[in-house]
């Protein structure tokens, strides 16, 4: 237990020093008095479609060698060769070392809240951070029930950014991504980590099941047991095949679920109540 936390103090400090950016842009659904479904074809889906992507780190893209935004490129690309899809457009809101806390503030701004009231899509990456928090603040006493403890302050903090997202855009899908152990790989025998990891995601897991918009793609089994080294050379973001393996596992659960919904949504038809 030592052993792991002391690569988690490690790892603290390096994503502290790392550097933030943000960028923005998006479309707005109108509100609907009456929503009626119309039958609609089998290979229909919108045609022009846009992404709000939020969170920490993974969504900025550290570890990208080709500074594009980590998953955000192989995702576009898969996206743009499904059958009616003529075009994505993603705006990257990333910014490193975000904690739950960090991101609600942001999306709070004037200038979030546009951007919101365009999204088809929100995807989230958040969480990573927050345990490294929890570490932080402890280190001199680290024990399971801490962590424990702080996850039902992150399900709350989880659960008030959906609710944000939803007040401004109640149409669009909101996919969170879940959390990984980037020590699975090299520290195989230190299971406790593991165990928190998994822990949190089934908290993401309980929020987004209260959400009928929302999704949850889990990719912390892509980081275990795996021969092929996914992290970058800081040993704990991805690096190139890891992000497109996350992009890989976030087209399939659109490719599945998220467009399908998002075609019936476009072949609502809004009547006004007399």
């Amino acid at each position: 237990m030592k052993r792991l936390f002391t690569l988690l103090i490690l790892s603290t400090l390096f994503l502290s020093s790392c550097s933030q950016s943000d960028q923005l842009a998006l479309h707005q659904e109108k509100k609907a008095a009456v929503q009626v479904f119309k039958p609609i074809p089998a290979d229909f889906v919108p045609r022009n479609f846009t992404v709000l992507s939020v969170g920490d780190s993974l969504t900025q893209g550290v570890g990208d060698s080709t500074n594009q935004g980590g998953y955000l490129p192989y995702l576009k690309t898969m996206l743009e060769k499904e059958k009616g899809i003529q075009q994505v457009d993603f705006y990257n809101y990333g910014v490193t070392g975000n904690r739950t806390t960090q991101l609600l503030k942001r999306l709070k701004t004037p200038e979030m809240k546009a951007s919101l009231q365009k999204a088809d899509m929100v995807i989230i990456t958040i969480g990573g951070n927050d345990i490294m928090k929890v570490v932080k603040d402890n280190f001199t006493n680290l024990q399971l029930p801490v962590f424990t403890k702080e996850k039902g302050a992150y399900r709350q903090h989880l659960t008030q950014i959906f609710e944000a997202i939803v007040q401004e855009n109640s149409h669009a899908s909101i996919v969170l991504v879940g959390l990984y152990n980037p020590f699975s790989k090299w520290f195989s025998d230190v299971k406790e980590m593991d165990e928190i990891v998994a822990d949190w995601n089934q908290a993401g897991q309980s929020v987004v099941a209260n959400y009928p918009n929302a999704y949850f793609v889990p990719i912390e089994d892509l980081f275990l047991n795996t021969e092929e080294n996914l992290l970058f050379t800081d040993n704990f973001h991805p690096n190139d095949k890891g992000y497109q393996l996350m992009a890989e596992r976030l087209n399939e659960t659109m490719e599945a679920r998220v467009i399908p919904d998002l075609a019936k949504k476009a072949y609502l038809v809004t009547t006004e109540e007399n």
